[in-house]
């Protein structure tokens, strides 16, 4: 055959297929996509398992069907809280032994977190009380202002851990004011003074600039941690009445962002769901809303929809789940996935963009803690011999930050019974993501999906991913 003769049967053989695939709806040799999936339960940790190959739909009364075309919010990432507490910890090791904690937690093979929270001064969860500007008199020109405690162990930490992950995100809280700018005079518990707002506003800008000058960019804040409680003077924590935040956004935070061209992102209410009305009303006020890209949560009380409704009254605003942590007390504080997974799918069907547990780590006593409640980190570092535990709501983490890509869409999955939950995704490149978690006794399930299905038998207690 001449290279002519050649040339023109390729073309025409080419043609001919292609004219064949659009006449089909697919190319004559697509073959489904391989799915792959890992499971946790008693026996086993993020282990691979077989689910069967793709087969025609057939009845099935216990039936997930992932329908791609409804999509929903984007993803930002999963993570957890560099606590001081944590820092203490990651600076307690020695540098052979933290290297590998880091990249288990940060890196491309371990748990691949991106979305994490830094504090602004102390939290509970801190070795001591300090803010950054310690004065024993009202010090509102900031003269006081330093972040030299943060230089010790925190942003030493975070460098690190964005050397692992250039990508990371990094949002951050305070828990109190300076004392002097409260009614009490101390970071325990009590109030804000309006009369204090402005020189506030230019401890975030000075706190922003501060970290950036150590190489650490903070691309977002909240106003306050747990705006609607002073926990009893235990912790440090600031009542922030509606009135003051709104004021406080519109009148000084956003204006001095923007005096001091700042691009870092306000996050409002920072608490639990059961204050959804409270985001209504602040995101009403179009002074406020102009300067919020979004609402953190908590989930300690009310129900996730709360996320939801919000969203649906403000669908160009962002909902962030900012904190979640366990009880190492707890007998379950090990094996309790199943139950950190369903918490987990319930918040990503509810709008959140991201899902940040608490501390990154601690101790077997849950320390350092200045404060009143007993958590556990995600990961628990023996005091003594430094060997780590894994929590299990790091194994919940696993099942959603090992396979959910930055930019994944929440896509729409039906099929509800008892013990079962689940979300699905889309991730950028147009692979999928089903994690279903069973908190019943072993069952099968069928996995549907663009007109085929597949077949699983889900663990008792157990999460499981799947990626096609």
């Amino acid at each position: 055959m001449s290279p002519g003769t050649r040339r023109d049967f390729l073309t025409l053989t080419a043609a001919a297929a292609a004219s064949l695939a659009a006449s089909n709806g697919s190319p004559l040799w697509a073959a489904p996509p391989r799915v792959q999936a890992w499971a946790t339960s008693k026996d086993k940790r993020w282990g691979p398992i077989s689910p069967s190959a793709w087969h025609p739909l057939r009845p099935n009364s216990k039936a997930i069907r992932v329908d791609r075309a409804d999509q929903r919010q984007s993803i930002l990432g999963f993570g957890a809280a560099f606590t001081d507490a944590s820092c203490y910890w990651f600076d307690k090791l020695t540098p052979q032994e933290r290297r590998p904690v880091l990249a288990e937690l940060f890196g491309s093979s371990g748990l691949r977190l991106s979305v994490c929270r830094t504090c602004i001064g102390s939290s509970d969860y801190s070795a001591s009380l300090y803010s950054f500007d310690e004065s024993p008199e009202p010090d509102p020109e900031l003269k006081h202002f330093t972040i030299e405690h943060d230089r010790g162990a925190i942003l030493p930490t975070l460098r690190a851990a964005r050397e692992i992950n250039p990508q990371l995100f990094l949002f951050s809280s305070p828990w109190s004011p300076p004392g002097w700018m409260k009614a009490g005079g101390t970071m325990l518990g009590g109030s804000m003074r309006k009369q204090y707002f402005a020189a506030y506003a230019q401890y975030f800008v000075k706190f922003l600039e501060a970290y950036s000058g150590e190489g650490v960019k903070i691309q977002a804040v909240t106003v306050q941690n747990e705006v609607d409680t002073d926990q009893n003077g235990r912790m440090p924590a600031a009542l922030w009445g509606q009135e003051y935040e709104i004021e406080f956004v519109k009148g000084h935070l956003g204006p001095a962002f923007e005096r001091a061209a700042l691009d870092t992102k306000i996050w409002v209410l920072d608490h639990n769901y059961n204050l959804w009305g409270r985001a209504i009303d602040e995101l009403s006020d179009p002074a406020v809303n102009q300067y919020v890209e979004g609402i953190a949560w908590h989930g300690y009380a009310g129900t996730p929809d709360a996320m939801t409704r919000v969203h649906d009254a403000f669908p160009a605003k962002h909902c962030y789940w900012t904190e979640g942590g366990p009880d190492y007390s707890a007998p379950d504080y090990l094996t309790d996935w199943a139950s950190w997974s369903h918490t987990f799918s319930e918040v990503l069907r509810n709008r959140a963009e991201c899902i940040v547990g608490w501390n990154l780590l601690l101790d077997e006593k849950g320390t350092p803690n200045i404060g009143p409640f007993s958590c556990g980190g995600l990961l628990t570092v023996d005091s003594k011999t430094h060997q780590l535990t894994r929590s299990g709501q790091y194994w919940a983490f696993a099942h959603y930050s090992k396979s959910i890509e930055r930019g994944a869409r929440v896509i729409a999955s039906h099929g509800e019974w008892d013990g079962i939950s689940h979300v699905a995704l889309e991730n950028p490149n147009g692979s999928h993501v089903l994690v279903i978690t069973n908190q019943a006794e072993e069952q099968p399930v069928q996995c549907q999906s663009g007109g085929q299905g597949f077949d699983l038998t889900l663990d008792r207690d157990s999460v499981t991913t799947v990626t096609w």
